[in-house]
């Protein structure tokens, strides 16, 4: 007999003529704009751009979609009266017009949320600070490897909610998780994941109390019966256990846990009643880097349940870096670059920094998201032999660095530049064969770039063409 999602089902019958308002004309709410046509609820469209900066494709969609549109900044003023309403993940669900709606009976919610609660098949989620993606996609190419029927959704991947239809009850979903998708949930995945958490997104959220607590809603909802792995390294993610009510595995790169995985002298182990077993040498994985074998310990940890452990490994050392995430663009004359976009914050720049023996010629800075630069300045101090800073952090990063010159009584090289590819031409010309040319910005991408993957590629297409 076929299966069939009956709570699927239900909702399909649910949406028919209901009052549906979707917010934002994003990637991931654009199927679903098409999906709520197709099963007749009566849609509108909420989105803070003014419509004439809207592209002529998407109000064409609107059309053919018979969905209803408000734009501009006020365009929330119309929010009121749906049945349900899916947010965008930078639409918080602490927007006074969705508690008003929430209070007048409203459903509030989002399209991964959605998918979460009608999904009839295990999901594995990863949150974190730092090493999200990543981990999420090694937990996908583990999984595919062992031969699951497995979908790769979330903050990456493509957007699920519409293939609901052809998900069964032996399907595994792997989902990336940011703190606005987790803010405001009520679902939480059988195998939950956080990487670390450390100061990020502070431009939006609250405060640091709030953005923690919207990545701890990934285990929220758990029970006895589902696994939470956790970062043992970091103060926050090791007390998260405190409050789990399911199972959990730690992962850790400084002790030598009696339980769980860890990153020992370039090994991975598995620890169980304090009996280390090597399992990976990570000498034989092509990423580099400590944050990226704590990764691998990760998502060793999150599979382990699911997948045999010599099938696990053989997918760890065939997996690739994933694009934007010290990703080797070229050698040039002795000289390699790698391209890091991804690193919007202090730790994931630090990161990439340990991530290398050699001497650094490092382009930092972007856009300013109120985060600390202080315990950058170290790093950079020990690792890097020439500083290359553009966009509005530029000042910030140089103050820090500046300070901690006074204290080491040491000093490097600083420029300041204008533009991206000012930065890479200088970089060309200032380094040394056997350096690492290493782009890992510290900072948001928003001041001169649509996103960290224009922001990556613009710096490799500039690379390539030296």
């Amino acid at each position: 007999m076929e299966y069939e999602n009956k709570k699927l089902k239900e909702f399909n019958e649910y949406l028919k003529n209901r009052k549906v308002a979707i917010i934002g004309l994003g990637v991931s709410n654009l199927p679903l704009l098409k999906y709520m046509n197709e099963k007749q609820a009566k849609v509108t469209v909420f989105d803070e751009k003014e419509k004439q900066d809207v592209p002529r494709k998407l109000l064409e969609k609107l059309d053919k979609y018979k969905a209803n549109a408000f734009f501009g900044k006020n365009c929330f003023e119309n929010l009121k009266g749906f049945d349900i309403i899916f947010r965008s993940p930078s639409c918080l669900p602490t927007r006074k017009e969705l508690v008003l709606e929430k209070q007048r009976g409203a459903i509030i919610t989002s399209e991964i949320e959605m998918l979460m609660k009608l999904a009839p098949c295990k999901i594995i989620g990863v949150t974190g600070s730092d090493g999200k993606t990543t981990t999420t996609s090694l937990i996908y190419s583990i999984l595919k490897k062992a031969g699951y029927d497995t979908y790769l959704g979330g903050n990456i991947g493509i957007p699920l909610f519409t293939k609901l239809e052809e998900i069964t009850r032996k399907s595994i979903l792997v989902l990336e998780l940011s703190s606005f998708q987790l803010m405001g949930m009520e679902v939480s995945p059988n195998i939950s994941v956080i990487t670390n958490i450390t100061p990020n997104h502070l431009n939006i959220h609250k405060d640091y109390n709030e953005y923690i607590e919207a990545k701890k809603t990934i285990f929220k909802y758990q029970n006895e019966n589902d696994y939470l792995i956790l970062n043992y390294d970091n103060e926050i993610t090791r007390n998260c256990k405190k409050q789990a009510n399911s199972k959990v595995i730690y992962f850790s790169s400084k002790e030598k846990l009696d339980d769980g995985f860890i990153v020992d002298n370039g090994i991975i182990k598995e620890c169980e009643d304090g009996i280390r077993k090597h399992i990976l040498d990570t000498k034989d994985v092509l990423l580099r880097g400590k944050h990226n074998f704590e990764n691998i310990a990760t998502a060793l940890a999150a599979t382990k349940t699911l997948v045999e452990q010599d099938i696990a490994i053989e997918a760890v050392k065939e997996f690739k870096a994933v694009e934007h995430r010290l990703e080797f663009v070229r050698e040039i004359d002795g000289v390699k670059w790698y391209n890091d976009s991804v690193s919007s914050s202090p730790t994931r720049t630090i990161a990439g920094l340990n991530s290398f023996d050699e001497d650094i010629v490092l382009i930092a800075g972007g856009y300013d998201k109120n985060l600390d630069y202080t315990p950058l300045a170290k790093p950079i101090l020990k690792k890097v032999k020439k500083l290359i800073l553009l966009g509005a952090t530029s000042g910030k990063i140089f103050e820090a660095v500046k300070r901690e010159e006074e204290k080491e009584a040491k000093n490097i090289d600083i420029y300041m530049c204008d533009t991206l590819e000012e930065t890479v031409n200088l970089a060309k010309k200032h380094a040394k064969k056997g350096e690492i040319i290493l782009f890992s910005p510290a900072s948001a991408s928003f001041d001169m770039f649509k996103n960290f993957a224009d922001r990556g590629n613009k710096f490799k297409n500039l690379v390539n063409n030296l």
